[in-house]
């Protein structure tokens, strides 16, 4: 029995009814913040003790070091996005631990919609900051050569470089939701296991194992999004 089947008989498929469940969260999570910071001295004096606001910020500041360590200095353009793969990513993966509602992040489609997305971004960031020295990334190292009197730069190993990395190139996008799905699933099909057998203290194990997993999972995800988004900023020699 799931939450999502009365919309799905109506036609509306569950993962697109688990994924606006996910962004309706995170939207309420962000008017609470939000709501906060507006109250007296809320953008000045942090709350006290583990408080929603506290546990985003803390999230926020870990994510934006990382980035500017990976991606440089232009990082701060892609925080909102990496926060964004995170924090989805994050609760749907604590929704798929809930029984009767899952989380939309046990489909591959939503892996492979964010892995596209971050191909999108990396390949369009890395064009507009290097032009068509991009393409060096794809065929190799450049050999200087001296012709003429004049010094060139010449990709000689592009003809075996290209059909290799240009398809390794491809995958990322199929390796970072193949990688979300299979994990994910393995470990809520061990606490539905576990859920059915023993419905009582061990299943609370595998719970708490499923938590530090969603964790672990989301921000991989965004820890290989920086990444891509870093190397296609590097230039390539």
């Amino acid at each position: 029995m799931s939450i999502y089947g009365p919309l799905e008989h109506a036609g509306i498929d569950w993962v697109i009814q688990a994924a606006l469940l996910a962004v309706g969260l995170l939207l309420l999570a962000s008017w609470s913040v939000r709501r906060s910071l507006a109250a007296s001295n809320g953008g000045v004096i942090p709350d006290q003790g583990i408080t929603l606001r506290n546990c985003l910020e803390a999230i926020l500041d870990g994510l934006s070091g990382l980035a500017q360590q990976i991606i440089g200095e232009d990082y701060k353009r892609f925080v909102p996005l990496v926060a964004s793969i995170f924090f989805f990513i994050l609760i749907s993966n604590l929704l798929g631990l809930v029984p009767a509602v899952g989380g939309a992040s046990s489909d591959i489609s939503v892996g492979i919609a964010w892995g596209l997305i971050v191909f999108c971004v990396y390949h369009y960031v890395g064009i507009a900051k290097q032009g068509w020295r991009y393409v060096y990334q794809f065929t190799g190292p450049l050999f200087d050569l001296k012709i003429g009197g004049k010094h060139y730069h010449v990709p000689l190993l592009a003809p075996l470089m290209v059909p290799i990395e240009l398809p390794l190139n491809i995958a990322r996008v199929f390796t970072l939701a193949i990688r979300l799905l299979a994990n994910m699933f393995a470990d809520h099909t061990v606490v539905a296991v576990w859920l059915s057998l023993v419905p009582i203290a061990v299943p609370a194990i595998f719970l708490g194992l499923g938590l530090v997993i969603s964790f672990i999972q989301a921000f991989v995800f965004a820890l290989l999004s920086m990444i891509y988004i870093g190397l296609a900023i590097e230039e390539h020699h």
